[in-house]
This record gives C-alpha cells, structure tokens and sequence, in this order.
C-alpha cells in the first residue's frame, strides 16, 4: 500500500488532500499541529504536537516515522500575512520565511532516508512567489518565502533525480479556505483534485517544475 505524508493535514488543502489520498486507497499519514475530528477520522495514523518550524519537533516527527517508507510526502503546511510598505512587520516576514520555506526544506531533508526511489516530493507553493507575476506588489513575506519555497524546490529537484525522486511546486489555486478569509475561487475539493492530477502525472522528467493545479506551467 502506499502511504502519504501530509504536513498542516488538518484542515483546508491538506485535509482535502488527505481526504483524496485516503479515497484512494492509500494509507495517509497527516501531520499537524492540532489535530481536527475530520482528520482524526480520514488518516491512518496523525502524528500531532508537530511545528514543522522547530528542529526538536521534526527530529520527533522522524522518530515516530521510524521504520517506515514514504511514497509521497507533501509539504503543505502554509501561513500568509500581509504586510505593506511604510508598516512592514519583520518579525512577520521572517515567521513566513520560517513555515513557507525553510519548513519544507527542513522537513524534506530529515524525511529523506525514508524516500525511495519513485518516491515523490509537493510542495504547495504559490503563484505569489513568482517574480514575472507579481503585477500587484504588497505581500512581501508571503511572495518572499513562496519564491525561496520555489528556488529550495528546484535545488532538490536537481539533486534528489540521482536518486530516482521527482519534485513538484504547485500552486493550489485561489482556495475557499480558512487562509483567504473564504473568499477563493475554487473549493478545497477541487484544489486537491488538481494538485493530485499534477502530482500524478509528475516524473523525473518534468521534475522541478512549478504548476498551477489547474496544470498550467507558471513563470518564475
């Protein structure tokens, strides 16, 4: 059977991705903070009492992840803030820069002598980290720490293909969820969808490529 891992599992995105996967027949492992009555009920197994931005709590999640093997790991687990210019927060950004991008690494790094070869890794990023995109300014911590989610996700993918693992940066959409107030454009339903489309047809070919889950290629 294969098993998923799924940071920030237990809500939003994550939990509907974990919902999908575990409709498939996968064994899903999700892993959060604070569990939810909902996850509680779809996964497998939750690993809980996990901040993916301290060095202790993912030594923990390896522990509790000993002696098993990872087929998909998704880094989902995601903060957004918005900072603008003439009030900007630092302390802020750097909380961002801390869960959107240094977590990813962080957690796929400890993680990595359970991947195998064919194993593959998503991380959820967003389209607000692209450069040529950005037509709108503003969001400096949230656009900063998706671009270095995306540069972090294009050095493994160059550097995990030796061994046979495949990397995603995937962009959800404009989601219906806790995150954005409720005001996206799609459900939580429909993201996860897309975002396992891409993740199915993901290869060591097109291996640190940066999709919308709607499977358009996005720019840097």
């Amino acid at each position: 059977m294969q098993q998923v891992v799924i940071t920030g599992a237990n809500r939003g995105i994550g939990l509907e991705l974990a919902r999908l996967y575990a409709g498939q027949g996968k064994r899903v492992i999700g892993v959060c903070r604070e569990s939810s009555a909902a996850l509680d009920q779809i996964a497998a197994r939750v690993i809980s009492s996990v901040d993916v931005t301290r060095d202790e709590d993912v030594r923990k999640l390896v522990e509790a992840l000993d002696g098993e093997s990872i087929d998909l790991l998704i880094n989902n687990a995601g903060l957004l803030r918005d900072e603008r210019l003439g009030t900007i927060d630092f302390d802020s950004i750097r909380q961002q820069m801390e869960v959107n991008a240094y977590a990813p690494l962080r957690v796929t790094e400890a993680l990595l002598p359970l991947l195998g070869q064919g194993a593959k890794v998503a991380n959820i990023t967003s389209r607000m980290g692209s450069m040529a995109d950005n037509d709108s300014g503003g969001r400096y911590g949230y656009r900063a720490s998706k671009a270095a989610l995306n540069a972090f996700g294009k050095s493994l993918a160059m550097d995990l293909k030796g061994r046979g693992i495949a990397v995603a940066l995937l962009h959800p959409g404009y989601v219906q969820t806790r995150m954005t107030g409720n005001t996206g454009q799609m459900t939580p339903e429909e993201s996860a969808a897309g975002i396992a489309a891409r993740i199915d047809a993901l290869t060591l070919d097109n291996t640190g490529s940066f999709w919308h889950s709607n499977g358009e290629l996005l720019p840097w």
